[in-house]
């Protein structure tokens, strides 16, 4: 089976979304899971960063909530990221419209950081009458949690408060603000896939 395949989107892909990539993958670990299971990704809407390292900033706080930030690059948001993934979650509203115009299909997969978040805390996974897990499989919960959620929103937009601030340029407080919003986001996430 296919791992469930995350994308992580913000403007330059140097600061929010990676953090959100590694803080992802730094939770699944925790919780027992593994590439073979989960991949994470990021992309830029902008691509005058591709190649670069993690903004240094946002490393420090990757580093400090036991995530791993060697290897990483920098990358533009290209449509064939959006089609080979299961779920995008963006850190603003206008990225949501960017990877909708991209791929209008992707719509019901494509959620602002804080929505998704707030959605899925009020998401049961699938059970049957015994109450065991409907999908056992991490693949199948995932795609199961994202219909979920997309249901759970009704078609509802986002709001401004579901946003991640951009802290780019910021000082280390702004960066730690904004992992810590993230990580609201990621935490419960990588339980959902893998805490079942």
């Amino acid at each position: 089976m296919a791992p469930f395949s995350v994308l992580c989107v913000c403007m330059g892909n140097i600061c929010r979304s990676p953090m959100a990539e590694r803080l992802l993958v730094a939770d699944a670990l925790a919780l027992g899971g593994d590439s073979d299971r989960l991949y994470v990704h990021g992309a830029g809407t902008g691509g005058w960063h591709a190649g670069a390292p993690m903004d240094p900033q946002a490393a420090k706080q990757v580093l400090a909530r036991g995530g791993d930030v060697s290897g990483f690059r920098a990358r533009r948001l290209l449509a064939e990221h959006v089609d080979a993934s299961d779920l995008i979650l963006t850190a603003t509203i206008e990225q949501v419209d960017f990877v909708t115009e991209l791929r209008p299909d992707a719509a019901p997969r494509t959620f602002v950081f804080g929505e998704f978040g707030r959605l899925i805390r009020g998401v049961e996974p699938p059970r049957d009458r015994a109450g065991l897990a409907v999908c056992p499989d991490v693949y199948e919960r995932g795609v199961a949690l994202v219909e979920a959620a997309d249901a759970a929103r009704a078609g509802r937009p986002p709001v401004p408060s579901d946003e991640l601030d951009d802290p780019w340029g910021r000082p280390d407080a702004y960066f730690s603000r904004v992992a810590d919003e993230i990580h609201a986001t990621t935490k419960p996430l990588a339980e959902a896939l893998f805490a079942a």
